[in-house]
């Protein structure tokens, strides 16, 4: 990796991982057009509501965001 881009992965490395997903997107979504942008956020906002409306019918069950990231971490050891 060049200088620049060295540092601002080791900063990327220390953000919290929500911080980390965000900066992923920003950096995958400036790669497509802006048609393209619209187009997968609108799949995303569909997803979403599909699946609150699955909870919200209690075909789906929720887990805490702390218990996600805990499963997460516990793989990554």
């Amino acid at each position: 990796m060049i200088t620049q881009t060295l540092k601002i992965f080791e900063a990327a490395e220390k953000l919290p991982p929500i911080e980390k997903i965000e900066l992923i997107e920003h950096l995958f979504f400036s790669l497509d057009s802006k048609s393209e942008r619209e187009r997968i956020d609108k799949l995303w906002a569909d997803e979403a509501e599909d699946r609150l409306s699955a909870y919200e019918r209690g075909e789906m069950k929720s887990v805490p965001a702390k218990e996600v990231f805990r499963r997460l971490e516990s793989k990554r050891k």
